[in-house]
């Protein structure tokens, strides 16, 4: 039996992803949660699975051949998709790039780009099937925009997901099939504690004393241009708090 709406979250584990997950659940929507902790997913159809159907599967995006499995072996009432949100993604090493290690540079590319790609690859035969009104929903970052120092190779990815997403429009015209990068500015969630490998107070740190963006905030975007009517597309949001903006040009003076 196909059911109504349902929407393909990756990374719904923490963060943006879990908080979409919630709000979709909240207009009804069936939910197809991925993340690499089983035990968070399990909780979260716990606390979900009473309100709509909700199907988990661990995974990790960097593996396509784990990717093709997961999307091939979903239920027969989770199959037909309309909304995939490329949540999966992280940055590492804020230190500067001639400090960083190689390995923490691949992580964050083989996650934000080839981990992106593999699941959009995976899905877009089952998008554009649905047809009229199907939305894929790409989390960026200002920081694909807007460099900042410690940036390095997290604002490069974030930078591919931007033209990544102009591009997939490009092809996806006449199919009905939609496609958004979201851009989130500063936003307390594990981003900072993921980034910092820990570092509770280095978390603490850059989010006192103003009012970052939350991960409700972000989700409530990412489910507005989800549900929109399906001639519309919002091509790029780019959300900031109210209390961050930019900086004069760096200069390095004698």
């Amino acid at each position: 039996m196909q059911m109504g709406n349902i929407v393909f979250i990756t990374g719904a584990t923490s963060g943006f992803g879990r908080a979409a997950a919630r709000r979709f659940a909240a207009a009804g929507w069936s939910l197809i949660l991925t993340g690499r902790r089983l035990k968070r997913l399990q909780a979260l159809q716990d606390e979900l699975g009473g309100r709509v159907p909700v199907h988990v599967a661990a995974l990790d995006v960097r593996d396509a051949a784990a990717v093709r499995q997961v999307v091939g072996e979903l239920p027969e009432a989770f199959r037909q998709v309309r909304v995939l949100i490329n949540n999966a993604g992280l940055a590492l090493a804020p230190q500067a790039a001639q400090q960083v290690e190689l390995a923490d540079w691949h992580t964050m590319i083989d996650t934000n780009v080839t981990g992106l790609v593999n699941v959009t690859h995976a899905l877009l035969p089952t998008l554009i099937a649905t047809g009229a009104g199907a939305s894929i929903v790409n989390l960026g970052s200002v920081a694909g925009q807007w460099p900042y120092p410690g940036s390095h190779v997290y604002g490069a990815t974030k930078a591919f997901v931007q033209q990544f997403s102009y591009n997939l429009r490009c092809d996806l015209l006449g199919s009905g099939v939609r496609v958004t990068d979201i851009a989130p500015g500063m936003a307390e969630t594990e981003f900072t504690l993921v980034r910092t490998k820990g570092d509770q107070v280095a978390s603490e740190r850059l989010y006192s004393g103003t009012t970052p963006l939350t991960a409700e905030d972000i989700a409530e975007q990412i489910f507005y241009v989800a549900s929109l009517p399906a001639h519309i597309n919002i091509n790029r949001l780019e959300v900031m708090p109210t209390r961050q903006a930019w900086l004069p040009f760096a200069v390095d003076r004698d």
